[in-house]
């Protein structure tokens, strides 16, 4: 049952609110003034508050800027006698669902608050599928190496500088990318990732910089790039070492200039967007070898993140172990299983050179493999 707050200095509005509301199946609460209710929505979670504008103590647009603070999932109607354009506005700007005159249309006002529950539990499932995948993209570990990437990872997400992210392959250079987005500033936007090196050199711009019609063969239609689609968000550029020079010159102009052109076009398009990028490669030395740009490395790196092999990190192998575990369990829709303190110690003591990617895999492999509890014997036959 949606929960309303009703705040208004005349009784008989609220008396017919009432009414009208608890008829329709809503728990109903009631505030006599702004500073009554500012105080109601601090203490208790609704749906819904429906406001009047003009109240002693607190008026309805003071008492809504001050709750946008702490009642973060509450969605504000806002009702006025005096239906004024002016009042609309301020109202929308300072974040009400709706408006609304006195007195209300009763089906309009059913129907405003119907949508705004509707506003309600979509936010709330967005928070709640945001967690599960901020929860996905957890980087597990207590280790100092880890530890280290993780303080870098709370310096650097609120700011714009660009991030140069290092490490060999399955070592979660991604999820720190990940990390970074959902912390910053742009997390509301959307994190666009191109793998590099699983482009053919030939299609590589006109991945990132989109297509005009025309521009070569096969080209039937306009195609936006990733820089476009990435636009008021975050580029990830996965295995930037594996790009070639000519893409190479285009995206460090991007990054000069914050403008691209697409294959084939001579429109300049501006764009604002957070460039991090990832490689398994030393760049460095990609350098000497002619391969790479050195002013683009430049760029690139504002801010370098090693990620350490799991080699380096032994320690984390219990907690990362204990992790997937939960997570397959989850996706399977079954308990998680245990595994014997031995079968710990062996896995602890593996290379993985293919670092934490590898280790998730044996680990689903041996729930997939075995029975509730997981033995040497086990790891030994699967791992």
């Amino acid at each position: 049952m949606a929960k309303l707050l009703i705040v208004d200095d005349e009784k008989a509005i609220r008396a017919a609110l009432r009414d009208i509301l608890e008829y329709e199946g809503y728990e109903i609460d009631e505030a006599r003034d702004g500073e009554e209710g500012l105080g109601m929505l601090q203490r208790t979670q609704y749906d819904v508050a429906l406001c009047d504008i003009s109240m002693p103590k607190l008026n309805g647009l003071e008492m809504l800027q001050k709750a946008r603070e702490t009642s973060k999932g509450t969605q504000f109607v806002m009702i006025s006698a005096y239906g004024n354009v002016e009042n609309a506005v301020e109202a929308t700007k300072s974040g009400a669902f709706d408006f609304v005159t006195k007195p209300p249309d009763l089906n309009r006002l059913l129907i405003t608050i119907r949508n705004a529950i509707e506003r309600a539990k979509l936010e709330q499932e967005t928070k709640t599928l945001k967690k599960r995948i901020y929860k996905l993209n957890e980087i597990v570990g207590e280790s100092d190496p880890i530890r280290r990437v993780k303080e870098t990872i709370n310096r650097v997400a609120a700011t714009e500088a660009r991030v140069l992210i290092t490490g060999p392959n399955g070592s979660g250079k991604e999820m720190v990318a990940k990390q970074i987005h959902e912390k910053g500033n742009r997390s509301a936007m959307t994190l666009v990732e191109v793998n590099c090196a699983a482009i053919p050199s030939e299609l590589i711009e006109s991945e990132l910089f989109g297509h005009e019609k025309g521009a070569f063969t096969g080209a039937a239609a306009r195609r936006v790039g990733k820089f476009e689609q990435a636009d008021g968000g975050t580029l990830f550029l996965d295995e930037i070492g594996d790009m070639s020079l000519s893409a190479q010159a285009k995206v460090l102009r991007a990054l000069q200039e914050n403008k691209i052109t697409r294959v084939g076009g001579d429109k300049e398009i501006k764009v604002n967007v957070r460039v991090m990028a990832a490689t398994n490669k030393d760049l460095r030395q990609e350098i000497v070898n002619g391969n790479f740009r050195e002013d683009l490395f430049h760029r690139l790196s504002v801010i370098v993140i090693h990620v350490p092999p799991l080699a380096d990190r032994r320690t984390d192998i219990p907690l990362l172990i204990d992790k997937f575990l939960q997570d397959i369990a989850t996706e399977y829709g079954a308990s998680p299983k245990d595994l014997t303190s031995d079968a710990m110690s062996y896995l602890q003591s593996l290379p993985w050179t293919g670092n934490v990617r590898e280790l998730r895999n044996v680990v689903e492999r041996l729930v997939i493999m075995c029975g509730d509890e997981i033995n040497l014997e086990d790891v030994r036959a699967y791992a």
